[in-house]
């Protein structure tokens, strides 16, 4: 029947929309960073130590948060490590040991500039590093300053054997460490594991205690983003998320840049496992603790000269080393793309930050089919077409019966013509002559409707796919080029 024809151009017209918006966003110039906020980043937005209150044993979650307060600290002293692996290229700063710059050397910004790689973590440009240290409990008598004498923030300065550190040929890890001396005997040993082909990185921060009291104190682990100058609109097309994510207690939850300086709520407080994350189209970065520790979840605004800097966080519970001991805190940091078979092996629900929207029941299906097929065939643009093919296929069955069913009805067109002018005037014996012809030629008014339904929100879960999938970005087309 034609009624059904603008529908179906209606569907095209709106699919047509959505890949011209993705082809939009995948090609449109990077926003120009403000200047107020490049300069913000250079002094460097970072928090002063104001631990509150710690409670609790080595086995008990830690009560306190990440400070809040923000303070410029001086950059003298400060050097840059340079650590370049064969996925990596990390710069390291000696203040705090924060992660500054994270470059993606294999996926370049364009193809068009095959050097010039994705950088996701960058402290001038987007206010964006990933920042870890050690908090000592309180301890009558001492306020802040004295307390971050005793163990080292990411206001601490470490001292570096060597600014640069490259994977050695045949080498599997390197291994970069930053060495913190206290006044009071301790020494903490920070280390970043690399290993080759992964974007995972071991945090450690080692506590030999040389003193001759007990040391006590919690790690935290936070990322911090500048505001997002990503244009969006109704003009602008379907765009992915940029802002905060994290997992606790079997739940997913992405956190607008806005809503972080409100902190997580109820979830702001202790749970067993997760991870926190900052999300961007096909890259994330993420803090994993231990999976089975006691983990303390939280989320705050700083500013710096008024450009704010949005913070999520992990704090561990609290640890204590004996006098003459040693022990260590153990984290994840994953810097790079968003693979889905890497993520859901690193922490639970981790996958979930390639977000798929409402469809992921149906567009997770879809991906696995996808892999399977360029299993086999080794070229992306043949495996799209492929799965095209595939789901038409399944879809053939209802799509003949829709087929048919319209071609019933437009056969019947010149009878129900017929009716209705035989019935004019006379709604109810119009409605029952039509009933009665449909009910004696088996027709269904919507038979040729429904099939097409069923196909739309499998169709729109194949485009979340071709969206969310950094497999697909800037792969070859034809011809295997």
């Amino acid at each position: 029947m034609d009624s059904q024809r603008p529908f179906l151009y209606l569907t095209l017209l709106f699919l047509g929309f959505l890949l011209w918006t993705t082809w939009q966003a995948d090609h449109a110039p990077k926003p120009e960073v403000p200047a107020t906020q490049q300069q913000a980043s250079v002094d460097g937005s970072v928090p002063a130590n104001d631990p509150g209150v710690l409670s609790g044993t080595s086995g008990a979650a830690a009560t306190a948060v990440v400070p809040t307060d923000n303070t410029l600290g001086a950059m003298q002293g400060t050097q840059v490590v340079k650590v370049k692996t064969d996925v990596l290229k990390f710069q390291i700063s000696t203040k705090g040991g924060d992660v500054i710059v994270a470059d993606l050397p294999t996926y370049p910004v364009s193809l068009e500039e095959p050097d010039n790689p994705v950088r996701i973590l960058d402290r001038t440009g987007k206010n964006y590093v990933a920042q870890s240290g050690l908090q000592h409990t309180p301890v009558a008598g001492l306020d802040s300053k004295a307390l971050a004498k005793l163990a080292p923030d990411h206001l601490a300065h470490y001292a570096a054997a060597q600014t640069e550190f490259v994977m050695a040929d045949g080498a599997d890890e390197l291994v970069v460490p930053l060495v913190w001396k206290g006044e009071n005997g301790v020494t903490v040993i920070k280390r970043y594991r690399f290993k080759r082909g992964s974007f995972e990185v071991k945090v450690e921060h080692e506590v030999q205690n040389n003193s001759s009291q007990m040391w006590t104190g919690t790690e935290y682990r936070q990322l911090m983003h500048g505001p997002d100058n990503t244009e969006r609109g109704f003009l602008m097309g379907v765009q992915s998320f940029i802002g905060g994510a994290y997992y606790n207690v079997d739940k997913y939850e992405k956190v607008p840049f806005d809503d972080m300086k409100d902190g997580l709520g109820k979830e702001d407080d202790s749970a067993t496992g997760g991870w926190v994350s900052m999300l961007e189209h096909y890259f994330i970065s993420a803090w994993v603790p231990p999976q089975t520790e006691q983990t303390k979840y939280y989320s705050r605004e700083i500013r710096t000269l008024g450009v704010p800097g949005y913070i999520l966080g992990t704090r561990s519970p609290v640890k204590q080393v004996a006098a003459g001991a040693t022990d260590t805190f153990r984290t994840i940091l994953w810097v790079g793309p968003k693979l889905q078979d890497d993520l859901e092996v690193i922490a639970d629900g981790l996958e979930l930050t390639i977000d798929y929207g409402i469809f992921s029941f149906i567009s997770k299906p879809i991906f696995w089919v996808m892999k399977k097929i360029h299993s086999v065939i080794q070229n992306w643009g043949f495996t799209i077409i492929f799965l095209t093919l595939f789901i038409k296929l399944l879809f053939f069955w209802p799509s003949a019966a829709s087929y048919k069913s319209m071609a019933k009805m437009k056969a019947m067109a010149p009878k129900l013509k017929e009716i209705g002018e035989r019935y004019e005037n006379d709604p109810q014996g119009k409605q029952k002559a039509m009933m009665e012809i449909y009910r004696k030629e088996k027709l269904n008014p919507l038979g040729g409707c429904l099939p097409i339904l069923i196909q739309i929100p499998v169709f729109m879960g194949l485009y979340w796919v071709l969206l969310e999938s950094v497999e697909i970005r800037q792969a070859p087309w034809l011809l295997w080029y």
